[in-house]
Parts: C-alpha cells; structure tokens; sequence
C-alpha cells in the first residue's frame, strides 16, 4: 500500500493517530547533550545516528502511530556551517533522518507485528526559519516580518526537497510562528505534489499565534490546500489548545483536521532549566479527549512529554498500550 494510500486509511479508520512525543526530551534522557547546540537534535544524523534509531523505537514501544525525524532544526546551509561538509553530504545527512526512521519503523514492525498489517508512518519534520538563527526569533516569528514570502520559500525548498526525495509518508510544518511562514509553506507544498503534510502552529495565547497574527486566519489559508491533512498547535501549554480549536472550530474545512501536540506546560527557567511538574506534564493525556472530540485526528506531544506520557495517551484514546496491539 502506498504512503497517500496508508495515510488515508489511518485518517480516515483508525481516528485518532498517536503522534510521538519530544524527540530531543527523549535523546536527553538517554544521555545526549544537546543544550545550546546550533544543529539541536539534527547534530546526531551525524555524530549518533543509533541514538535516534533507539528513540524512535521507543517511542513506537510506547504506541505511537507516527514518529517525526530528527530533522526540525536540519538545513543544508546548517550542516555546511557547523558540521564543515559539502552541500552534498549536507543533504545526504537530511534525508538519512527519514531513512533512519523507517529503518526503526521495519524493525519495530518485525518485532512486533503479523505480516500485512500497515505499520507505523514517518513525518519528515520542518521546523521555522528562526530555528536557524539561534536568536530566539522562533518564538516570535519577527524574523518574518523582513522576509517576504519568496525568500521564505526559498529558504525551505531544500529541505522539503530532502524530505520528500527520501520517503516521508508526510511533511510536518511544526512550530511555525509566522503567518507569513506559513504561507510561504502551503505555497510551497504545491511544488510537491505526491507529499501531504499537516501544518503546526506555536501560539501565544488562545486566540493568536505567535507573531500576533489570529489563529483563525492561519486556518483560512491552511484550508486552501488539499494537500494539508491537518493544521493545529504544537509546543504550547496543553491549556491553551482547546481555546484555540474552539475560535476556529466553525472555519475547519470538510476535508481537513486538527493535529495537536502541545509541550508539557512547564516552563523554562535560565538559572534552574526546566521547571518540572508531573501534574503539568499529565495534563497531555488527560486532555486528549477534550481535543478528540473537537476534530483532533492527530494527537501526541513535544518538549518534555516522554514515551510514557505517550503510552498513557494511547490508553486514554485508544484503550491500548502499545501500537503493537492495534491492527492499524
């Protein structure tokens, strides 16, 4: 079965998709110092590429539908600049995120699953323009406002490209901040035509995205592509999304739905880091139902949430522990 094929079986019979959590929060967990680092989670396709493998398993363990690449902070002028190789080796090193999640995806399928059942799907994962700049500007998308949106597009090309060429059964526009930003991106999906992609946005309360910009127009421009599955939220507070599902709700169109996967609501502290709740952290999966029943058809989480708070998500929604136990 092909990947447009697989996907539509997935949306479309076994709502909701357990999205996978935060992959970075998992590398660290198991030792990876990626704090500070220029390449985030990206520096492993080169330097680890095992330790990626061995979270994406663990996060297909924990039942997980789909796991999303290492490649949020990836570019080709990325890899030049901090890892000193050739454009060529720069892509290489994108499309192996890709590679090295559907090499887990086989393994988890062997040791798990009868033949004929549809496995696990890869989302090749595209993360704002900020994340490049290192100044913070992710968070607040004013970058964009002196780019205009052929420059956008031009910055993502490469890296869309890379995704695509090597097999991503969908495109991830996660954390995007820029209305702007994200109307360079589903411009841009049409130069791909065989690829699906679902588009996430980071807000800053429940009504705007981050540059300020209402959610609902973000939502109006998302509705004009049939390649987009989905258009949501990531890597906000869990309190947050259903506010800005309920704005939008009536705007929705026919053939789309919501993806959301929000951080665990903690909050960063310079001097102490993270500042730790599990009640916090809980909140994911309690209020996975409340998102379902507004149209969610993708649900997992980012920063902070580990395959544990996956598994219990799974359990609430799906009444499973595991994938493995699902014929999906």
């Amino acid at each position: 079965m092909g990947s447009s094929a697989r996907l539509r079986h997935y949306m479309n019979d076994n709502k909701p998709l357990i999205l996978d959590g935060g992959l970075a929060t998992e590398l660290e967990a198991q030792g990876a110092k990626l704090q500070g680092d220029p390449l985030w989670s990206a520096r492993l396709l080169h330097t680890n590429p095992q330790a990626i493998k061995d979270a994406h398993y663990r996060f297909l363990l924990s039942g997980a539908d789909v796991i999303t690449t290492a490649t949020y902070q990836a570019s080709i002028t990325g890899f030049i600049d901090h890892l000193d190789v050739s454009s060529e080796r720069a892509r290489e090193l994108l499309m192996s995120g890709v590679q090295l999640a559907k090499e887990t995806v086989e393994r988890f399928v062997s040791d798990t699953r009868p033949k004929g059942q549809t496995c696990p799907l890869v989302a090749g994962s595209v993360g704002p323009y900020g994340a490049f700049l290192l100044d913070g500007s992710e968070y607040t998308g004013a970058y964009a406002q002196k780019m205009s949106v052929e420059e956008l597009k031009v910055w993502h090309r490469p890296h869309i490209d890379c995704l695509a060429a090597a097999g991503a059964d969908l495109i991830a526009f996660e954390t995007i901040p820029s209305i702007k930003e994200a109307e360079a991106l589903v411009e841009l999906l049409r130069e791909f035509p065989d690829s699906k992609a679902w588009l996430a946005l980071s807000c800053k309360d429940g009504k705007c995205i981050s540059d300020g910009s209402p959610f609902t127009d973000v939502v109006q421009i998302a509705n004009r592509s049939p390649q987009l599955v989905a258009v949501g939220v990531n890597c906000c507070s869990p309190a947050l999304v259903e506010p800005l599902l309920e704005s939008a709700g009536s705007l929705l169109s026919p053939d789309m739905s919501w993806v959301v996967y929000p951080n665990s609501g903690e909050e960063w502290n310079t001097e102490q880091g993270w500042l730790t709740s599990e009640k916090t952290s809980a909140l994911v999966p309690q209020l996975g139902r409340t998102w379902m029943k507004q149209g969610a058809a993708l649900i997992g989480g980012c920063c902070r949430i580990g395959p544990a708070h996956i598994a219990e998500l799974r359990h609430q929604l799906k009444g499973s522990g595991t994938s493995a136990d699902s014929a999906v």
